[in-house]
């Protein structure tokens, strides 16, 4: 598995010794763990990542639905590596709370998409800014991670 940036390192950390809590900018905010395939490289890669549930069951206790995740890479022009190796492989596992999991992994588009982003912006006004830095540019894609049974 490859290192993680010392930035992702010490959330990685924090998230497993604290049940999948984190503090300083992501303090309050839901976090999951995402394991991915290096579609170049073949080498495991960590990522935390905010997330959204998408059956609205809260932060706590939302352990079965699915989740999520937004490619914002900060409001850079270019999409996060993550999400070309997600789409690539079309599967990944997450790490939420105590528990690791298989999940597929599915792109919204359109509506879809636009009101699952308004919702993460609703939540994390931050999120409103990486959309004004991307505008003309690139549309933030939106993944839904699934949980599955396989392996």
């Amino acid at each position: 598995m490859t290192v993680p940036s010392d930035i992702d390192q010490r959330t990685i950390a924090e998230f497993r010794a604290n049940g999948g809590r984190v503090g300083g900018p992501f303090t309050g905010a839901p976090m999951v763990l995402v394991h991915h395939t290096g579609r170049k490289s073949g080498q495991e890669f960590v990522t935390p990542m905010m997330y959204l549930p998408a059956d609205d069951e809260g932060t706590e206790g939302d352990e079965g639905g699915a989740v999520y995740v937004f490619a914002s890479n900060g409001g850079a022009a270019a999409n996060p590596n993550w999400y070309h190796n997600l789409m690539a492989s079309g599967s990944a596992r997450i790490e939420k709370g105590t528990e690791t999991f298989p999940v597929s992994v599915r792109e919204l588009t359109g509506g879809e998409r636009d009101a699952v982003y308004a919702e993460q912006v609703h939540r994390f006004p931050g999120f409103a800014t990486y959309e004004q830095q991307t505008r003309g540019i690139r549309t933030i894609p939106v993944l839904e991670l699934t949980r599955t049974t396989a392996p």
